[in-house]
């Protein structure tokens, strides 16, 4: 009533209302926005218990390597999780940031993982490692699920990686070339985590006696590649039989490579190309012709099946409930992978907690302890205590080395082995 200056008692029904709707309050911002101190709250489905939440960060809109995916991922799966209950009756809530491809700014992400009371960074991705681990160890918030791009993600104590990582797919990749090619050129970003890359290869072309790789540093932010391209070509193709391969590791430029590659190389001996997955998917090589793209016949080495492996049917039937048509979301896409693998070792680390209370320290006590997560055969079953710990040198957190050979055939990703390859002893011989 209004304009009486009365205070009647609450009826039952009216209690029962202001019940949900307190209860509703608290359940709104399954996903949400973190952007330098801002929180634009999103949509929740779920109800229940207080909400697990978590936050996923990569760089957006930035002139390097950019992954969207994976942010709009996480929140795609807090829809399609909260539509089904949540997390064990859970609902999950996720916070999103944008690291801009800087170190200041990954460390302000992490620090607003702390101030919002996330449980654990989960699927991200960014180049700073030592910037944004530091704050979540002093937090004690565990990371899971990183995209394995700096060292950080596999030598500190709260880092859970699902996959080997770039040092993985650069082994695993020379490793592929070693029954390939007579001489290799690898074409890297000019950066601090580009400088790994070489030795890595390295490493995994000596398995075949094969020469180390002739090393061509890049920006990673250049607007085109004509003279990396002309040296990496005059390099390769030097070597006769077209046995000479020319790799490209430059993220979301790779494909500005390749680009220029395709321009120049009819003037030179034949040459074959290879890359890693991350720096080429199914997508990539789709919107650069298919079949008549420069990667086709390309060697590709990627850590998960191929994207149309069945293996990915419950990922992809997620985006399709839950995604509403975000373009940002491609189920080829690395970074999309490895955030929903992410995600399902999150759920089944709540799952294992059960009636206990959800928090970093529970969560990463149920890591540490050794539960064995299944991911439906993406990876090995996953577990990070003491005794699966890696023996891949200078990468103790690492506990799926395992990385997957495909080709470019008629404009598809294919594998080129059944199996995966494990390259823990190819990780553990490089400098």
């Amino acid at each position: 009533m209004t304009g009486t200056g009365d205070e009647r008692p609450l009826t039952t029904t009216v209690k029962r209302t202001l019940t949900l709707l307190r209860r509703a309050t608290t359940l709104v911002a399954g996903t949400a926005l973190v952007a330098g101190c801002g929180l634009i709250p999103g949509i929740t489905e779920g109800s229940g218990d207080q909400p697990v939440t978590v936050m996923t960060w990569a760089p957006e809109k930035t002139g390097a390597t950019n992954q969207p995916g994976m942010p709009a991922m996480a929140q795609a799966y807090a829809r399609w999780i909260n539509s089904h209950g949540g997390i064990d009756g859970r609902p999950l809530k996720v916070l999103t940031c944008n690291d801009h491809n800087d170190s200041v700014d990954a460390t302000k992400c992490a620090r607003a993982a702390v101030d919002q009371h996330a449980v654990a960074v989960v699927g991200s991705y960014s180049q700073y490692g030592r910037a944004f681990m530091s704050p979540l160890e002093s937090a004690g918030i565990p990371y899971i699920g990183g995209y394995g791009v700096t060292d950080t993600e596999f030598t500190s104590p709260l880092s859970y990686p699902v996959n080997g990582g770039q040092a993985a797919l650069l082994a695993g990749n020379g490793q592929q070339l070693a029954g390939e090619c007579a001489r290799t050129v690898l074409v890297r970003p000019d950066t601090v985590a580009g400088d790994d890359l070489v030795s890595l290869m390295n490493t995994g072309l000596a398995l075949g006696d094969r020469p180390a790789a002739t090393d061509l540093r890049a920006a990673e932010d250049a607007t085109d590649y004509n003279d990396q391209a002309v040296r990496a070509l005059s390099a390769a193709s030097a070597v006769p039989d077209g046995k000479g391969c020319v790799v490209g590791a430059l993220g979301e430029r790779t494909d500005t490579f390749f680009d220029s590659f395709r321009r120049l190389r009819d003037g030179y001996p034949k040459v074959r190309t290879a890359s890693v997955l991350g720096s080429v998917d199914q997508s990539v090589i789709d919107r650069s012709g298919g079949a008549q793209s420069a990667y086709e016949g390309a060697y590709v080495t990627g850590w998960y099946p191929a994207a149309s492996d069945r293996r990915w049917d419950p990922m992809k039937k997620a985006i399709k409930e839950r995604a509403f048509g975000d373009n940002r979301i491609d189920p080829a896409d690395a970074g999309v992978q490895t955030t929903w693998i992410a995600y399902t070792v999150l759920r089944q680390v709540v799952e294992a907690i059960g009636d206990g209370e959800v928090t970093s320290d529970s969560v990463r006590r149920t890591l540490d302890k050794g539960l064995k997560v299944t991911t439906g055969g993406l990876t090995p079953s996953l577990r990070w205590d003491y005794d699966h710990m890696s023996a891949a040198g200078d990468y103790p957190r690492l506990v799926n080395a395992r990385v997957t050979f495909q080709q470019v055939r008629d404009g598809r990703l294919v594998a080129t082995r059944s199996t995966s390859v494990d390259v823990t002893k190819t990780l553990a011989d490089a400098p």
